[in-house]
């Protein structure tokens, strides 16, 4: 009988990686981004929140150590002892000096519960200057880096005020894979102007270029983005429940049961979210999904092994 895992989740990955549950601590360390400080824009991306889409992690004004502990405390009673990932979050973490993000990287490394750092980041932020800080990084911990691609789609690229062409992202691609480092790709579906297939070709093009794992995010309409705006304005069709979940489906289905499944949904917070409501129950939407892949006997990759 086969007990294999629908699809292959992060948790999973963990514990046959580590042989135990691992979980992330969300960390703001005090970056901008090009797509806000003027360097490229000043609006960011119209989906991005006010906290740079980290809006579950720690405050700027303590330190990366006092951050670690924070958020440790949040999950004392669920997870008193193990090991975690410190992620580096809110808005673009490897933009800046690099012996800035070599200070904040160590400091988090630094701590005793951490065996690794998960860094989110633009393709278009990988200088060689970094790229070289991640190598001696990856050769001594546990890595992985997060890269916004979000569709392959141009022209909803241009419509979300990305910022970057495509063959950036694919030039980034290759320079971690040179370096053996491991990187997650996010594909947000339901964006503005995008066409059915689109979040499906995404998730197949990030896997042509190597991507490790995968984050699929609901489209969410933030109070106070520019996304809301447009919302407001264009009056954006949001998804409907099922339809997402078979979009997700369809991509697990699509995609090799090797890269690592990081994210099914977002969870919005419940004060900022406009809409859709419906995805504030994020339990339901992974039963969903679960439910709608054990219905048709699915599995990602497409067939059972």
């Amino acid at each position: 009988m086969n007990n294999r895992k629908r699809y292959n989740s992060l948790d999973n990955y963990f514990k046959n990686t580590f042989g135990e549950k691992i979980y992330k601590v969300s960390l703001d360390g005090g970056f901008t981004c090009p797509n806000r400080d003027g360097t490229l824009s000043t609006e960011g991306c119209i989906f991005c929140s006010e906290s740079g889409s980290g809006d579950f992690g720690g405050s700027r004004k303590l330190s990366i150590s006092e951050q670690i502990n924070e958020q440790l405390k949040l999950i004392e009673k669920k997870f008193p002892s193990g090991k975690v990932i410190a992620y580096f979050q809110n808005f673009t973490n490897t933009y800046g000096n690099v012996e800035y993000l070599r200070k904040v990287y160590y400091e988090a490394l630094a701590h005793p519960r951490v065996i690794g750092l998960a860094i989110a980041t633009r393709p278009d932020c990988l200088e060689d200057n970094v790229i070289e800080l991640l190598d001696e990084i990856n050769n001594k911990y546990f890595l992985w880096i997060e890269l916004g691609l979000q569709t392959i789609n141009e022209k909803v690229a241009e419509v979300i005020n990305r910022q970057y062409p495509l063959k950036t992202y694919e030039k980034a691609a290759e320079k971690l894979k040179k370096h053996s480092i491991k990187f997650v790709t996010h594909i947000i579906i339901g964006l503005p102007g995008e066409k059915e297939e689109d979040s499906l070709n995404t998730a197949i093009f990030s896997e042509k270029c190597g991507t490790w794992g995968i984050k699929l995010h609901l489209l969410h309409i933030i109070k106070n983005t520019e996304l809301e705006k447009y919302y407001k304005a264009n009056e954006l069709k949001i998804q409907k429940k099922d339809e997402y979940v078979k979009k997700v489906v369809k991509i697990l289905q699509n995609i090799s049961y090797n890269i690592v499944i990081h994210r099914l949904t977002g969870d919005g917070n419940k004060d900022t979210l406009e809409a859709p409501l419906w995805s504030l129950n994020k339990r339901d939407v992974l039963n969903s999904i679960e439910k709608e892949m054990k219905m048709g006997n699915l599995y990602q990759g497409g067939t059972e092994i």
